[in-house]
C-alpha cells in the first residue's frame, strides 16, 4: 500500500528535522555563533549604503552629519546627527558646513539619542523614518550610531561593548555642549537593553536625563528564548522543557544576557515603555512584565498560592482570595488607563517622587515600524515636554 512506503519516509523526514533542531541548539551554546545570532551584525543592511551620504536615504541635504564617536576601548563608531526641521528651516539657506551648526543645535533643542535593534544599520530605512519623525513632528537633534561591528563601525559586538558604545555617545554629546536633562534616551528592540544599561549607569552617578523610552523592549535575552517563536508558529525553546534541564543548560550559557528587569530598581527618571499588539518578534507581555516591574514597589504583595490549591483550608483560601482583591484594588487605584479608539492603550502611573512610567499598548505598529507611529511621537512629546 502507498501508505507504507510514506510512513517509514515521514519518520525519517521528522527525524531529520528532530536532528537539524538539536544541533542548532547544541550551535547556539558556541559563544560565536551566539554572538553572530543575537545581534546579526553581519547583516549589514542596506548592504551598500553610503553613510557619508545620507541624502542617498531620503535626508534632507545637509540636515544630516556624518560623523565618528570614539569610544573609552578605542573602537571608532559611525554616528549621524540629525538637526531638528524648526532648527534647520531657520536657517537663511541650506548649510555649507552643517558640523558647525551642532554645538548651538544641542544648546537650543532637545536630543533623541537612538539606540537600534540588531541587524541592519543606521542607514535602515525603518530607522531613516524615525530620524525624519522625531526632527520634524518632535523638533528634536537625533544621534543615532551604529554598535561596534555594525555598519561602518570597528569592533565586535558584545553585551559590555554596547555599554561602553551607548555611554561614548552620552559623553560625546555633553562635550559638544548638550545637557543632562535634554536628552532622551530612546532604544528600539536591543537597543532597549542597551539604553537600560546607560540610564541605570547614569542613575548610579546621580546624572537626570530627560527620560528613557523603551520601545519593544524585553525582560532578559533568557526570557526572549522562552517566549520567542520563528513566525508565530515554532518555538525555539519549548521542545527542550520534554529534556529535563535541556533547556536551563541552553540559557545558562549565555553570554550576553541584557536583565533589563533587574535594573529597574536602579532606574531613575522618568520612563516609557511601548509595545506593538501584533509584534512577531517580542511579544507585549514582555512591556507587561517591564510595567509591572515598575510599579510593584508600590503595591502589596501578591499573595502566593500553594503547590496544592486543593490542600487549603476554608480560611486560607479566604485569606488568598482578600489578599489577591487587595493587590487588584491597589493596582487600579494607582493606574490610570485611557483607550484610544483605533490605536491601543495608555496606562501610567505617577510615584510619590512626581516620576511618571508609562506603558503605550498600540494596535498596529508590528516590531519594526512602532516607531513611525505618529500617535506614539504624540505621546512621547507630551510626557517629555518636546510638545
Amino acid at each position: 500500500m502507498p501508505s507504507q512506503g510514506f510512513l517509514p519516509l515521514a519518520r525519517r523526514f521528522f527525524a531529520a528535522l528532530g536532528g537539524l533542531y538539536v544541533l542548532s541548539i547544541v550551535l547556539l551554546t558556541v559563544p560565536y555563533i551566539q554572538t553572530h545570532v543575537l545581534f546579526l551584525h553581519a547583516v549589514k543592511i542596506p548592504w551598500s549604503a553610503k553613510f557619508d551620504v545620507p541624502e542617498a536615504c531620503g535626508l534632507a541635504p545637509n540636515k544630516t552629519i556624518n560623523l565618528r564617536v570614539e569610544t573609552a576601548d578605542h573602537e571608532s563608531l559611525g554616528a549621524w546627527f540629525v538637526l531638528p526641521d524648526s532648527y534647520y528651516h531657520s536657517l537663511p539657506e541650506i548649510p555649507s558646513e552643517p558640523a558647525l551648526l551642532i554645538p548651538d543645535a544641542l544648546k537650543t533643542h532637545p536630543t533623541i539619542l537612538f539606540f537600534h535593534g540588531n541587524a541592519a544599520t543606521r542607514a535602515f530605512s525603518a530607522r531613516v523614518q524615525q530620524y525624519t519623525a522625531y526632527s520634524s513632528r518632535l523638533g528634536a537633534n537625533v544621534l543615532a550610531l551604529d554598535y561596534r561591528g555594525f555598519g561602518d563601525s570597528t569592533g565586535n559586538p558584545s553585551e559590555a561593548g554596547l555599554a561602553l558604545d551607548a555611554r561614548a555617545a552620552w559623553n560625546w554629546l555633553i562635550q559638544n555642549g548638550a545637557t543632562a536633562d535634554q536628552i532622551l534616551i530612546l532604544g528600539h528592540s536591543l537597543g532597549t537593553g542597551v539604553s537600560a544599561l546607560l540610564a541605570s549607569e547614569l542613575s548610579d552617578e546621580g546624572i537626570a536625563p530627560r527620560g528613557l523610552v523603551l520601545m519593544s523592549p524585553f525582560s532578559s535575552i533568557s526570557r526572549v528564548l522562552d517566549t520567542y517563536s520563528i513566525l508565530q508558529i515554532a518555538p525555539v525553546l519549548r521542545p527542550l522543557t520534554m529534556i529535563p534541564f535541556a533547556a536551563d543548560f541552553v540559557k545558562n550559557r549565555i553570554l550576553h544576557t541584557f536583565k533589563t528587569d533587574t535594573l529597574v530598581p536602579r532606574i531613575k527618571g522618568p520612563v516609557l515603555l511601548a509595545h506593538a499588539e501584533n509584534d512577531w518578534e517580542i511579544p507585549y507581555s514582555h512591556s507587561e512584565a517591564l510595567f509591572n516591574t515598575f510599579l510593584e514597589p508600590h503595591l502589596p504583595a501578591i499573595p502566593s498560592l500553594p503547590t496544592n490549591p486543593t490542600s487549603l483550608t476554608k480560611e486560607e483560601w479566604t485569606e488568598f482570595s482578600d489578599g489577591l482583591a487587595k493587590y487588584k484594588e491597589a493596582r487600579q487605584a494607582i493606574i490610570t488607563s485611557v483607550e484610544l479608539r483605533n490605536f491601543g492603550t495608555i496606562q501610567e502611573f505617577t510615584e510619590s517622587n512626581g516620576r511618571r512610567v508609562v506603558y503605550v499598548q498600540s494596535l498596529a505598529g508590528g516590531h519594526n515600524y512602532l516607531g513611525v507611529q505618529e500617535g506614539l511621537h504624540d505621546i512621547i512629546g507630551r510626557t517629555f515636554g518636546f510638545l
